[in-house]
Protein backbone atom coordinates (compact mmCIF):
# COMPACT_ATOMS: atom_id res chain seq x y z
CA UNK A 1 0.00 0.00 0.00
CA UNK A 2 1.49 3.30 -1.08
CA UNK A 3 1.94 5.68 1.57
CA UNK A 4 1.99 9.60 0.57
CA UNK A 5 4.56 10.41 3.58
CA UNK A 6 7.94 8.71 4.80
CA UNK A 7 8.92 9.26 7.85
CA UNK A 8 12.69 8.42 9.33
CA UNK A 9 13.13 8.00 12.54
CA UNK A 10 17.01 7.63 13.71
CA UNK A 11 18.39 5.65 16.44
CA UNK A 12 18.66 8.40 19.12
CA UNK A 13 15.25 9.66 18.20
CA UNK A 14 13.03 7.47 19.78
CA UNK A 15 10.20 9.80 21.01
CA UNK A 16 6.89 10.41 20.66
CA UNK A 17 7.96 13.70 20.72
CA UNK A 18 9.70 13.57 17.65
CA UNK A 19 8.11 16.35 15.59
CA UNK A 20 7.67 14.29 12.46
CA UNK A 21 5.35 11.93 14.45
CA UNK A 22 3.47 14.44 16.69
CA UNK A 23 0.95 14.96 14.48
CA UNK A 24 1.25 12.26 11.43
CA UNK A 25 -1.93 10.46 10.49
CA UNK A 26 -1.05 6.62 10.71
CA UNK A 27 -2.80 5.96 7.54
CA UNK A 28 -1.27 8.29 5.88
CA UNK A 29 2.73 7.45 7.07
CA UNK A 30 5.45 4.81 7.02
CA UNK A 31 7.66 4.87 9.53
CA UNK A 32 11.47 3.84 8.47
CA UNK A 33 13.21 2.75 11.10
CA UNK A 34 17.46 0.86 10.41
CA UNK A 35 20.18 -0.49 11.86
CA UNK A 36 23.02 0.66 8.99
CA UNK A 37 26.53 -0.19 8.91
CA UNK A 38 27.84 2.90 8.53
CA UNK A 39 26.15 4.65 11.50
CA UNK A 40 27.15 1.50 13.74
CA UNK A 41 30.77 1.46 12.45
CA UNK A 42 31.98 5.15 11.96
CA UNK A 43 33.94 4.75 14.87
CA UNK A 44 34.77 1.88 17.36
CA UNK A 45 31.31 1.99 19.43
CA UNK A 46 30.54 0.26 22.48
CA UNK A 47 28.68 -2.88 22.35
CA UNK A 48 26.94 -1.56 25.06
CA UNK A 49 25.31 1.47 23.28
CA UNK A 50 24.93 -0.55 19.59
CA UNK A 51 23.23 -3.25 22.09
CA UNK A 52 21.05 -0.33 23.94
CA UNK A 53 19.90 1.75 20.32
CA UNK A 54 18.90 -1.71 18.47
CA UNK A 55 17.42 -2.78 21.38
CA UNK A 56 15.13 0.57 21.99
CA UNK A 57 14.70 0.82 18.43
CA UNK A 58 13.03 -2.52 18.14
CA UNK A 59 11.04 -1.97 20.77
CA UNK A 60 9.94 1.78 19.47
CA UNK A 61 8.73 -0.01 16.06
CA UNK A 62 6.51 -2.44 18.12
CA UNK A 63 5.37 0.25 19.76
CA UNK A 64 4.51 2.50 16.77
CA UNK A 65 2.89 -0.62 15.27
CA UNK A 66 0.75 -1.12 18.20
CA UNK A 67 -0.40 2.57 17.70
CA UNK A 68 -1.50 1.93 14.05
CA UNK A 69 1.49 2.62 12.21
CA UNK A 70 3.21 0.95 9.30
CA UNK A 71 7.06 0.35 10.15
CA UNK A 72 9.48 -0.64 7.92
CA UNK A 73 11.77 -2.00 9.77
CA UNK A 74 15.61 -2.80 8.42
CA UNK A 75 17.71 -5.27 11.40
CA UNK A 76 21.67 -4.95 11.06
CA UNK A 77 21.71 -8.00 9.34
CA UNK A 78 20.50 -6.57 5.87
CA UNK A 79 23.79 -5.26 5.44
CA UNK A 80 21.97 -1.84 4.24
CA UNK A 81 25.28 0.50 4.01
CA UNK A 82 23.65 3.89 4.94
CA UNK A 83 20.40 5.49 6.03
CA UNK A 84 19.50 6.51 2.52
CA UNK A 85 20.14 3.13 0.81
CA UNK A 86 17.32 2.39 3.77
CA UNK A 87 15.13 4.87 2.37
CA UNK A 88 15.81 3.47 -0.88
CA UNK A 89 14.68 0.32 -0.26
CA UNK A 90 11.61 1.61 2.14
CA UNK A 91 10.67 4.00 -1.49
CA UNK A 92 11.02 1.03 -3.50
CA UNK A 93 9.21 -1.37 -1.49
CA UNK A 94 6.36 1.13 0.12
CA UNK A 95 6.39 4.34 -1.86
CA UNK A 96 6.18 7.91 -0.85
CA UNK A 97 6.08 11.06 -2.13
CA UNK A 98 8.20 13.10 0.02
CA UNK A 99 10.30 12.20 3.19
CA UNK A 100 10.41 13.53 6.83
CA UNK A 101 13.21 13.78 8.95
CA UNK A 102 14.42 15.53 11.78
CA UNK A 103 17.46 17.42 12.06
CA UNK A 104 20.41 15.26 13.84
CA UNK A 105 22.65 15.19 16.44
CA UNK A 106 25.54 15.50 13.87
CA UNK A 107 27.13 17.73 12.01
CA UNK A 108 28.14 14.55 9.22
CA UNK A 109 24.74 14.10 8.75
CA UNK A 110 22.93 16.84 8.60
CA UNK A 111 25.05 17.80 5.75
CA UNK A 112 24.14 14.10 4.21
CA UNK A 113 20.72 14.68 4.25
CA UNK A 114 20.63 18.13 2.71
CA UNK A 115 21.85 15.77 -0.64
CA UNK A 116 18.84 13.22 -0.24
CA UNK A 117 16.23 15.55 -2.40
CA UNK A 118 18.00 14.51 -5.58
CA UNK A 119 19.04 10.70 -4.44
CA UNK A 120 15.50 10.15 -3.75
CA UNK A 121 13.91 12.43 -6.24
CA UNK A 122 11.45 13.01 -3.90
CA UNK A 123 11.20 16.63 -1.36
CA UNK A 124 13.28 15.62 2.09
CA UNK A 125 12.14 18.04 4.70
CA UNK A 126 14.41 18.31 7.40
CA UNK A 127 12.08 19.20 10.84
CA UNK A 128 14.16 21.36 13.72
CA UNK A 129 14.41 19.04 16.70
CA UNK A 130 12.29 20.47 18.97
CA UNK A 131 12.55 18.36 22.09
CA UNK A 132 15.77 20.70 23.00
CA UNK A 133 14.62 23.00 25.20
CA UNK A 134 16.78 25.66 23.27
CA UNK A 135 16.76 25.69 19.95
CA UNK A 136 20.08 26.06 18.10
CA UNK A 137 18.75 29.51 16.89
CA UNK A 138 17.59 30.30 20.41
CA UNK A 139 21.37 29.73 21.29
CA UNK A 140 22.19 31.87 18.59
CA UNK A 141 20.64 35.19 19.61
CA UNK A 142 21.81 34.19 23.04
CA UNK A 143 25.39 33.84 21.91
CA UNK A 144 24.91 37.38 18.99
CA UNK A 145 27.20 40.15 20.55
CA UNK A 146 28.67 38.46 23.71
CA UNK A 147 32.55 38.06 24.03
CA UNK A 148 32.14 35.29 25.92
CA UNK A 149 29.72 32.14 26.31
CA UNK A 150 29.66 30.99 29.40
CA UNK A 151 27.20 28.13 30.54
CA UNK A 152 26.48 29.69 33.74
CA UNK A 153 24.73 32.68 32.10
CA UNK A 154 23.22 30.80 29.95
CA UNK A 155 21.57 28.36 32.72
CA UNK A 156 20.16 31.92 34.47
CA UNK A 157 17.81 32.70 31.00
CA UNK A 158 17.29 28.63 31.08
CA UNK A 159 15.64 28.21 34.48
CA UNK A 160 14.02 31.99 34.39
CA UNK A 161 12.25 30.50 31.10
CA UNK A 162 11.19 27.59 32.87
CA UNK A 163 10.50 28.02 35.77
CA UNK A 164 12.35 25.97 37.18
CA UNK A 165 13.51 26.50 40.99
CA UNK A 166 12.51 29.85 40.85
CA UNK A 167 10.83 32.33 42.91
CA UNK A 168 8.73 34.49 41.17
CA UNK A 169 11.99 36.15 38.87
CA UNK A 170 14.93 35.38 41.53
CA UNK A 171 16.33 31.76 42.71
CA UNK A 172 14.93 29.32 45.05
CA UNK A 173 17.12 29.62 48.05
CA UNK A 174 18.28 33.13 46.29
CA UNK A 175 21.52 31.47 44.57
CA UNK A 176 21.63 30.42 41.44
CA UNK A 177 24.52 27.55 41.89
CA UNK A 178 25.24 25.54 44.60
CA UNK A 179 28.18 23.81 42.97
CA UNK A 180 30.26 24.65 46.41
CA UNK A 181 27.84 21.94 48.35
CA UNK A 182 29.18 19.36 45.73
CA UNK A 183 32.19 18.69 46.10
CA UNK A 184 32.94 16.28 48.93
CA UNK A 185 35.25 13.71 48.53
CA UNK A 186 34.37 9.79 49.39
CA UNK A 187 35.25 8.37 52.62
CA UNK A 188 32.67 5.54 52.63
CA UNK A 189 30.78 8.09 54.67
CA UNK A 190 26.99 6.57 53.73
CA UNK A 191 26.06 3.03 52.18
CA UNK A 192 25.72 3.58 48.54
CA UNK A 193 21.73 1.89 47.32
CA UNK A 194 22.11 -1.52 45.33
CA UNK A 195 20.80 -0.31 41.98
CA UNK A 196 18.43 -2.61 40.46
CA UNK A 197 18.76 -3.69 36.55
CA UNK A 198 16.25 -3.18 34.52
CA UNK A 199 14.67 -6.18 33.03
CA UNK A 200 15.53 -8.20 29.61
CA UNK A 201 12.74 -9.39 27.43
CA UNK A 202 13.92 -12.00 25.14
CA UNK A 203 13.88 -8.90 22.09
CA UNK A 204 16.96 -7.65 23.85
CA UNK A 205 18.58 -11.02 24.82
CA UNK A 206 18.59 -11.71 20.91
CA UNK A 207 20.34 -8.55 20.43
CA UNK A 208 23.17 -8.48 22.86
CA UNK A 209 23.24 -12.19 21.20
CA UNK A 210 23.31 -10.66 17.46
CA UNK A 211 25.87 -7.28 18.99
CA UNK A 212 28.30 -10.04 20.10
CA UNK A 213 28.48 -11.84 17.18
CA UNK A 214 28.73 -8.72 14.80
CA UNK A 215 31.41 -6.95 16.63
CA UNK A 216 33.48 -9.01 18.46
CA UNK A 217 36.20 -6.75 18.28
CA UNK A 218 34.05 -3.41 20.07
CA UNK A 219 34.54 -2.71 23.54
CA UNK A 220 32.15 -3.64 25.67
CA UNK A 221 30.78 -6.37 28.02
CA UNK A 222 27.66 -7.71 27.54
CA UNK A 223 27.21 -10.12 30.57
CA UNK A 224 26.89 -6.58 32.32
CA UNK A 225 24.14 -4.89 30.09
CA UNK A 226 22.26 -2.88 32.66
CA UNK A 227 20.02 -0.41 30.33
CA UNK A 228 16.67 0.22 29.96
CA UNK A 229 15.45 -0.15 26.44
CA UNK A 230 11.66 1.17 26.30
CA UNK A 231 10.53 4.77 27.80
CA UNK A 232 8.45 2.86 30.25
CA UNK A 233 11.89 1.53 31.58
CA UNK A 234 13.54 4.39 31.35
CA UNK A 235 11.05 6.36 34.24
CA UNK A 236 11.23 3.34 36.02
CA UNK A 237 14.80 4.59 36.02
CA UNK A 238 14.52 7.67 36.75
CA UNK A 239 11.83 6.94 39.13
CA UNK A 240 14.43 5.27 41.20
CA UNK A 241 17.12 7.57 41.36
CA UNK A 242 15.02 10.36 43.06
CA UNK A 243 13.91 8.30 45.18
CA UNK A 244 16.80 6.35 46.69
CA UNK A 245 20.48 8.48 45.01
CA UNK A 246 19.04 12.30 44.59
CA UNK A 247 19.36 12.79 48.03
CA UNK A 248 23.09 11.96 48.34
CA UNK A 249 23.55 13.36 44.42
CA UNK A 250 24.70 16.60 45.17
CA UNK A 251 26.82 16.35 47.92
CA UNK A 252 28.73 13.08 46.23
CA UNK A 253 28.38 14.33 42.72
CA UNK A 254 32.35 14.78 42.24
CA UNK A 255 33.23 11.79 44.63
CA UNK A 256 35.43 8.68 43.04
CA UNK A 257 35.95 5.23 44.94
CA UNK A 258 36.54 1.94 43.84
CA UNK A 259 33.67 0.69 45.38
CA UNK A 260 30.78 1.56 42.95
CA UNK A 261 30.89 2.83 38.73
CA UNK A 262 27.60 4.64 39.76
CA UNK A 263 27.48 5.83 43.12
CA UNK A 264 24.80 8.62 42.87
CA UNK A 265 24.34 9.38 39.89
CA UNK A 266 21.44 9.54 37.69
CA UNK A 267 22.14 7.02 34.63
CA UNK A 268 19.38 9.09 32.50
CA UNK A 269 21.74 10.70 30.23
CA UNK A 270 21.83 7.84 27.71
CA UNK A 271 18.05 7.76 27.71
CA UNK A 272 17.76 11.83 27.19
CA UNK A 273 20.04 11.63 24.64
CA UNK A 274 18.17 8.46 22.79
CA UNK A 275 14.42 10.06 23.07
CA UNK A 276 13.15 7.76 25.98
CA UNK A 277 13.28 10.52 29.01
CA UNK A 278 12.26 14.28 27.62
CA UNK A 279 14.45 16.50 29.18
CA UNK A 280 12.14 19.12 30.96
CA UNK A 281 10.26 16.34 32.08
CA UNK A 282 13.32 15.10 34.14
CA UNK A 283 13.97 18.38 35.24
CA UNK A 284 9.82 19.14 36.91
CA UNK A 285 10.56 15.73 38.69
CA UNK A 286 13.57 16.52 40.18
CA UNK A 287 12.05 19.49 41.30
CA UNK A 288 9.05 17.90 42.48
CA UNK A 289 11.37 15.49 44.71
CA UNK A 290 12.83 18.74 45.96
CA UNK A 291 9.49 20.37 47.04
CA UNK A 292 8.10 17.07 48.76
CA UNK A 293 11.40 17.38 50.86
CA UNK A 294 13.21 14.30 48.97
CA UNK A 295 16.25 16.01 48.49
CA UNK A 296 18.13 19.35 49.60
CA UNK A 297 17.85 22.39 47.06
CA UNK A 298 21.64 22.09 46.17
CA UNK A 299 21.53 18.18 45.21
CA UNK A 300 18.16 19.66 43.05
CA UNK A 301 19.49 22.54 41.34
CA UNK A 302 23.26 20.12 40.56
CA UNK A 303 21.42 17.91 38.56
CA UNK A 304 18.57 20.47 36.93
CA UNK A 305 22.18 22.58 35.66
CA UNK A 306 23.28 19.74 33.98
CA UNK A 307 20.24 18.83 32.35
CA UNK A 308 19.19 22.17 31.65
CA UNK A 309 21.86 24.05 31.58
CA UNK A 310 25.08 22.03 30.82
CA UNK A 311 23.07 19.88 27.93
CA UNK A 312 21.37 22.56 26.58
CA UNK A 313 24.79 25.04 26.24
CA UNK A 314 26.99 22.30 25.03
CA UNK A 315 24.39 21.45 22.00
CA UNK A 316 24.72 25.19 21.09
CA UNK A 317 28.32 25.57 21.74
CA UNK A 318 28.29 22.74 19.02
CA UNK A 319 25.76 24.02 16.17
CA UNK A 320 27.38 27.19 16.94
CA UNK A 321 30.17 26.92 15.91
CA UNK A 322 30.77 23.80 13.75
CA UNK A 323 32.07 22.76 10.95
CA UNK A 324 35.23 24.46 12.29
CA UNK A 325 34.98 23.68 15.54
CA UNK A 326 36.60 20.28 15.06
CA UNK A 327 39.23 21.08 13.71
CA UNK A 328 40.70 23.26 16.72
CA UNK A 329 43.65 22.53 18.82
CA UNK A 330 45.01 25.78 20.40
CA UNK A 331 47.53 23.62 22.42
CA UNK A 332 48.87 22.03 19.60
CA UNK A 333 48.47 18.43 20.66
CA UNK A 334 49.93 15.65 18.88
CA UNK A 335 50.81 12.46 21.23
CA UNK A 336 49.44 9.73 20.06
CA UNK A 337 46.58 7.65 21.92
CA UNK A 338 48.20 5.04 23.94
CA UNK A 339 47.24 2.10 23.37
CA UNK A 340 46.15 0.88 26.74
CA UNK A 341 43.20 3.32 26.55
CA UNK A 342 41.63 0.54 24.76
CA UNK A 343 42.90 -1.96 27.42
CA UNK A 344 42.57 -0.04 30.40
CA UNK A 345 46.29 -1.54 31.46
CA UNK A 346 48.15 1.25 33.23
CA UNK A 347 49.48 1.29 36.46
CA UNK A 348 47.98 4.30 37.51
CA UNK A 349 45.57 3.11 39.37
CA UNK A 350 42.96 5.83 38.99
CA UNK A 351 42.70 5.61 35.61
CA UNK A 352 43.33 2.37 34.82
CA UNK A 353 40.24 2.04 36.82
CA UNK A 354 38.19 4.74 34.70
CA UNK A 355 39.15 3.36 31.89
CA UNK A 356 38.41 -0.41 32.34
CA UNK A 357 35.18 0.81 33.68
CA UNK A 358 34.07 2.98 30.64
CA UNK A 359 35.56 0.10 27.85
CA UNK A 360 33.52 -3.15 29.98
CA UNK A 361 30.36 -0.90 30.97
CA UNK A 362 30.05 2.11 28.28
CA UNK A 363 29.71 4.44 31.42
CA UNK A 364 31.98 6.64 33.55
CA UNK A 365 30.69 9.64 35.44
CA UNK A 366 31.66 13.10 34.79
CA UNK A 367 34.63 13.39 37.37
CA UNK A 368 36.18 10.12 35.80
CA UNK A 369 35.52 11.45 32.37
CA UNK A 370 36.78 15.14 32.94
CA UNK A 371 39.47 14.82 36.10
CA UNK A 372 40.73 11.32 35.52
CA UNK A 373 40.63 10.10 31.96
CA UNK A 374 40.04 13.87 30.44
CA UNK A 375 42.85 15.43 32.80
CA UNK A 376 45.75 13.25 31.87
CA UNK A 377 44.84 13.23 28.13
CA UNK A 378 44.97 16.77 28.32
CA UNK A 379 48.75 16.72 30.48
CA UNK A 380 49.99 14.22 28.32
CA UNK A 381 48.85 16.41 25.48
CA UNK A 382 47.48 13.29 23.36
CA UNK A 383 46.10 14.15 19.82
CA UNK A 384 43.06 15.88 19.94
CA UNK A 385 41.20 14.30 17.21
CA UNK A 386 42.72 10.46 18.73
CA UNK A 387 40.95 11.31 22.26
CA UNK A 388 37.50 12.63 20.70
CA UNK A 389 37.11 9.59 18.87
CA UNK A 390 37.65 7.41 21.88
CA UNK A 391 35.18 9.27 23.80
CA UNK A 392 32.78 9.23 21.07
CA UNK A 393 33.36 5.41 20.90
CA UNK A 394 32.95 4.15 24.38
CA UNK A 395 30.29 6.15 26.17
CA UNK A 396 26.64 4.86 25.65
CA UNK A 397 25.63 8.39 26.28
CA UNK A 398 27.86 9.76 23.32
CA UNK A 399 26.66 11.66 20.08
CA UNK A 400 29.11 13.98 18.54
CA UNK A 401 26.83 17.42 19.39
CA UNK A 402 27.43 16.37 23.10
CA UNK A 403 30.87 14.80 23.34
CA UNK A 404 33.28 17.13 20.65
CA UNK A 405 32.24 20.04 23.00
CA UNK A 406 33.01 18.45 26.39
CA UNK A 407 35.99 16.62 25.07
CA UNK A 408 37.54 18.79 22.50
CA UNK A 409 36.66 22.44 24.50
CA UNK A 410 36.20 21.13 28.33
CA UNK A 411 38.40 18.15 28.92
CA UNK A 412 41.09 19.10 26.23
CA UNK A 413 41.34 22.97 26.07
CA UNK A 414 41.24 22.82 22.74
CA UNK A 415 39.58 25.48 21.64
CA UNK A 416 41.16 27.88 23.13
CA UNK A 417 38.26 28.82 26.15
CA UNK A 418 35.09 28.81 23.75
CA UNK A 419 33.86 26.44 25.94
CA UNK A 420 35.32 26.83 29.61
CA UNK A 421 37.44 29.95 31.13
CA UNK A 422 40.46 28.06 31.79
CA UNK A 423 41.86 24.11 31.36
CA UNK A 424 40.78 22.03 33.82
CA UNK A 425 43.96 20.11 34.97
CA UNK A 426 44.36 19.12 38.42
CA UNK A 427 47.19 17.16 40.30
CA UNK A 428 47.43 13.78 42.02
CA UNK A 429 45.98 15.73 45.46
CA UNK A 430 42.74 16.35 43.82
CA UNK A 431 42.17 12.81 43.02
CA UNK A 432 43.51 11.54 46.18
CA UNK A 433 40.97 14.40 48.14
CA UNK A 434 37.88 12.95 45.76
CA UNK A 435 38.18 9.26 46.42
CA UNK A 436 40.08 6.40 47.75
CA UNK A 437 42.04 5.29 44.43
CA UNK A 438 45.69 6.30 45.81
CA UNK A 439 45.56 3.55 48.35
CA UNK A 440 46.06 0.79 45.79
CA UNK A 441 48.23 2.83 43.52
CA UNK A 442 51.95 2.46 42.85
CA UNK A 443 52.59 5.86 42.53
CA UNK A 444 52.54 8.67 45.32
CA UNK A 445 50.31 11.63 44.51
CA UNK A 446 52.28 13.81 46.76
CA UNK A 447 55.32 13.66 45.31
CA UNK A 448 56.79 15.74 42.45
CA UNK A 449 59.36 14.11 40.82
CA UNK A 450 61.37 10.82 41.37
CA UNK A 451 60.89 7.30 41.35
CA UNK A 452 56.97 6.91 42.31
CA UNK A 453 56.15 10.08 41.41
CA UNK A 454 52.43 10.49 40.57
CA UNK A 455 52.42 11.19 36.68
CA UNK A 456 49.31 13.91 37.50
CA UNK A 457 52.35 15.65 39.17
CA UNK A 458 55.18 14.91 36.84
Amino acid sequence: MNKTTGILVLGDQLSWQHPALISADPAEVVVILAEVVEEATYVRHNRHKIALLFSAMRHFAVALRERGFQVEYYAFEEALPTLLAACERAQAQVGFNRLIVCEPGEYRLREQMQTWSNALEREVEILEDTRFLSSIEDFSQWAEGRKQLRMEYFYREMRKRYALLMEGDQPEGGKWNYDAENRSGWRGQCEIPERPTPPQDAMTREVIKAVNAAFPDNPGDLSTFRWAVTAEAAADELSWFCTHALPYFGTYQDALTESSPWLFHGLISMYLNCGLLEPLAVCEQVEAAYRKGDCSLAAAEGFIRQVLGWREYVRGIYWHHMPDYKTHNTLNAATPLPDWFWTGETDMQCLSQALTQSLDLGYAHHIQRLMVIGNFALLAGLDVTAVCEWYLAVYVDAYEWVELPNTLGMALFADGGIMASKPYAASGKYIQKQGDHCKACCYDPKKVTGDGACPYNS
